[in-house]
């Protein structure tokens, strides 16, 4: 039997269990652990994927919950904690021959002896398998062929993004410059971008969509996911959503407006002023790092002949804690009366939100739901923000 399931695969650890750094730019409260904890009991999530479990002190962290039996892992590949499943994934930075930039890929494996196998071959083509996301001295296609050698799962990460991504930097037209198009099991969309900007490229009409949050501390964690048809939750089942197998996919996508994404619009990187996307120079302050946006570069990239895909709805979303009133102390009480934010952002009626919540932010809680905020746009690596009407 199939049920529906909530999932965000993309999620860093800011400090391993020895105290020590794994993704340096992440909150220290961001350890495994916590990470589990914070999805099981919060957040409502009912798989993630944290894409630092090549550091061999993420794998000791999880065989210590494994020792403890706070965790044990499932015959279809991830490992259970509570109401969560971990999937064990690793962030790589590829920057071969073939790259006209660093492009950042995710790599999921089914269990941990696989992971383990993966992490001792990394040690070989990279200076520190500890750290998150570091650059790997290989061409991306023997990584493919790596991944699937072990059964995992290869997925260009946050493609549109202006840095080390895909289409940022990466290529200039098309990812055969770089990759295998047989060996790639998803595209992860990222902030800025939604699944009808991404169809105006003929090239990834053949591949599902996956929306994470890339989180790099706990709030973050389901800023972005998905919900997915499958039997458990579990890495096989997730593949076999990838893929359409007997009623498996992926139902819906849930993202911010890409408006709200740092890097939708073309900004010049001193002033963050929009600029267009076709000069060298700042009108504003003259200087001459101009940050071109996602939606400037995927209308360079789109298809004259595009064709209508059949896709899953793509539901814009924020985080609770981005709209304007609540804070810290509303945002718990919330949590005390419905439990998770699963619950309060789809199946709290508004009803029962008004008797607890102002009048005012139990409406824009269901306008939320529905993509509905009114929203000032982002750039250059500043957030968009929500518009708190009167």
């Amino acid at each position: 039997m199939l049920h529906h399931y909530y999932a965000d695969m993309h999620i860093h650890i800011g400090r391993d269990m020895f105290n020590q750094p794994v993704k340096i730019t992440a909150a220290n409260t961001l350890t495994l652990t916590n990470i589990l904890k914070e999805a099981s009991r919060r957040k409502g999530i009912h798989m993630v994927g944290v894409i630092d479990g090549q550091s061999p002190a993420v794998q000791r962290e999880i065989k210590h919950l494994i020792t403890k039996k706070e965790a044990y892992e499932l015959a279809g590949g991830g490992i259970r904690f509570e109401n969560v499943t971990l999937i064990l994934g690793a962030e790589i930075e590829v920057y071969d021959e073939h790259c006209l930039g660093p492009i950042h890929v995710l790599c999921y494996m089914p269990t941990l002896d696989d992971m383990a196998h993966f992490s001792s071959w990394l040690s070989r083509y990279m200076k520190n398998v500890t750290l998150s996301s570091q650059r790997y001295y290989g061409t991306a296609k023997a990584l493919q062929t790596k991944v699937k050698s072990l059964n995992g799962l290869f997925i260009p990460a946050h493609v549109f993004t202006p840095f080390k991504s895909l289409y940022g930097k990466g290529v200039k037209t098309s990812l055969t410059d770089v990759f295998d198009p047989e060996l790639i099991d998803g595209i992860e969309l990222g902030l800025s971008s939604n699944t009808e900007m991404a169809d105006h490229i003929t090239e990834l009409h053949q591949y599902t969509y996956v929306s994470n949050s890339d989180a790099h501390s706990l709030a973050k964690i389901a800023r972005e996911y998905q919900e997915i048809i499958m039997a458990e939750p579990s890495f096989i089942e997730f593949a076999r959503a990838l893929q359409h197998v007997n009623g498996r996919k992926i139902h819906r996508n849930f993202g911010m407006n890409p408006k709200l994404g740092k890097y939708y619009t073309t900004v010049c990187g001193a002033c963050l002023q929009q600029v267009s996307p076709n000069i060298n120079l700042c009108p504003h302050c003259q200087h001459k790092r101009i940050v071109k946006g996602v939606y400037d570069r995927i209308q360079e990239l789109a298809s004259d002949d595009r064709k209508l895909v059949s896709r899953p709805l793509y539901f814009h979303q924020v985080p609770l804690e981005y709209l304007p009133t609540l804070g810290p102390k509303t945002y718990q009480l919330l949590l005390d009366q419905f439990q998770t934010e699963m619950n309060i952002i789809h199946d709290v009626p508004y009803d029962e939100l008004k008797k607890v919540v102002s009048e005012k932010l139990a409406q824009m809680i269901v306008k939320m739901r529905q993509g509905q905020l009114d929203i000032k746009a982002g750039g250059g690596g500043k957030y968009g923000k929500v518009k708190l009407n009167d």
